[in-house]
C-alpha cells in the first residue's frame, strides 16, 4: 500500500498490505489471462520460422524476497526517475489535440459551411488534450546465461524499474517482458509477461525482480511475439527497446547469419506497421548488436551504471 505521507526526497513509502488469499474466480481468470497470452503468442509466430518451436508463456509471481530486492534497487533509482518525469509531464499537459470543436464563436479554422447558419459560429478550435500520451512502450529484457557476468542482471533490473515507475507516472502504457531459449526439449522458447497493459496490476513491480541469467536467446522470436502486441495497441507511437548482451544462439541452428537475417527480417516487417526499435546492447556482442539492427537504432551502454536514467530520457523524448 502507497501511503501518503512521503519521505524528504519525494519518494513514495510503500507499506506491506496483509495478502489475501486470491478468490477461486480470481485464479480462473489468471490462467485464462495466461493461456490468452500462450494462444496469440503462437498464432503470430505460426507463420515464421519458428513455428515449430515449443513455446510457454509465463506469467511470473512474486514473494517477499522480491519485495525487498524491489525496495533495495529502488531507492535510488526513484528520485531520479521522478525529476525527470517532472520535467515531462508539463510538456505532456500542452500536447496538441487533432481534434477539433465545431461551431465556436472563435478559434484557428475557419468553417465555410458553417456561414449558412448566420450564428457567427464560424470557427473550429482544437480541443484540449483529455487522454494520456500517444505513446506505448514495450521492453524486452534478455534472459541469457551470459547475464549473470559482470553486473548486467542487476543493471537489467535497475534499467526496468526505472523505465517501468517512469511509465506508471507519464500514465504510459507499458509491456515489459523476458524470455529465453531451451529450457528443456519441451519448452525451446520461454516468454515470462511481467507487465502488460492488458492487465495491470501494481504488484507488478515486484515480478520484475523475477528477471534472471537462464539459458539460450532466441531474439527474432521474441521481437516478433512483442512487435505484434505493439502493432495492434492504438497509440501512435510504438517503442519497442531491446536489453541484451549478446547475439542470438539457440539450438539446433539459430545463430550466425541465419539469425541474424532472422531478427533484420523480423524488425523491417514491424517497422512498416510502425514500430521503432532500438537495442541497448549491454555486453560483448556490441557490434553483432550493432550490425543486426543498425546505426540509428543502437545504443551502446558501456556504463551499465547510466542505463536506467538513459532509457527514461529516451522514451521522454518520444512524449
Amino acid at each position: 500500500m502507497e501511503s501518503s505521507d512521503r519521505g524528504e526526497n519525494g519518494t513514495p513509502k510503500y507499506h506491506q498490505a496483509n495478502p489475501e488469499t486470491m478468490s477461486e474466480e480470481g485464479q480462473q481468470k489468471e490462467r485464462d489471462y495466461r493461456k490468452k497470452l500462450n494462444r496469440d503468442a503462437r498464432e503470430v509466430v505460426s507463420d515464421s520460422i519458428h513455428k515449430g518451436v515449443k513455446l510457454i508463456v509465463h506469467r511470473p509471481d512474486y514473494d517477499r524476497e522480491a519485495q525487498e530486492e524491489y525496495d533495495s534497487l529502488s531507492k535510488e533509482l526513484v528520485p531520479v526517475v521522478r525529476e525527470i518525469a517532472r520535467k515531462t509531464l508539463p510538456l505532456l499537459e500542452h500536447e496538441t489535440s487533432a481534434e477539433f470543436a465545431r461551431n465556436q464563436y472563435y478559434g484557428s479554422k475557419f468553417q465555410a459551411d458553417s456561414v449558412a447558419y448566420k450564428d457567427f459560429r464560424y470557427f473550429a478550435k482544437k480541443l484540449p488534450p483529455t487522454e494520456s500520451p500517444s505513446l506505448v512502450v514495450g521492453l524486452r529484457v534478455d534472459e541469457s546465461a551470459s547475464m549473470a557476468a559482470f553486473g548486467r542482471l542487476e543493471a537489467a533490473k535497475r534499467a526496468v524499474i526505472a523505465v517501468y515507475e517512469f511509465c506508471q507516472l507519464c500514465h504510459i502504457p507499458i509491456m515489459i517482458y523476458g524470455d529465453t531459449a531451451d529450457a528443456s526439449k519441451l519448452e525451446q522458447m520461454s516468454i515470462y509477461a511481467y507487465t502488460d497493459w492488458d492487465k495491470t496490476d501494481s504488484n507488478d513491480r515486484f515480478r520484475l525482480m523475477g528477471i534472471r541469467a537462464r539459458s539460450n536467446n532466441r531474439d527474432g522470436m521474441a521481437l516478433r511475439i512483442m512487435a505484434d502486441r505493439l502493432a495492434g495497441s492504438a497509440q501512435l507511437t510504438k517503442l519497442l527497446i531491446s536489453i541484451s548482451d549478446g547475439q542470438p544462439k539457440a539450438m539446433d541452428d539459430y545463430t550466425g547469419n541465419y539469425a541474424i537475417k532472422d531478427m533484420q527480417q523480423t524488425i523491417a516487417e514491424y517497422e512498416r506497421k510502425g514500430i521503432t526499435f532500438l537495442a541497448a546492447a549491454i555486453g560483448q556482442d556490441k557490434d553483432v548488436i550493432n550490425q543486426i539492427y543498425g546505426n540509428e537504432r543502437f545504443l551502446d551502454i558501456t556504463n551499465l551504471t547510466e542505463l536506467p536514467a538513459k532509457l527514461v530520457r529516451i522514451i521522454s523524448r518520444y512524449l
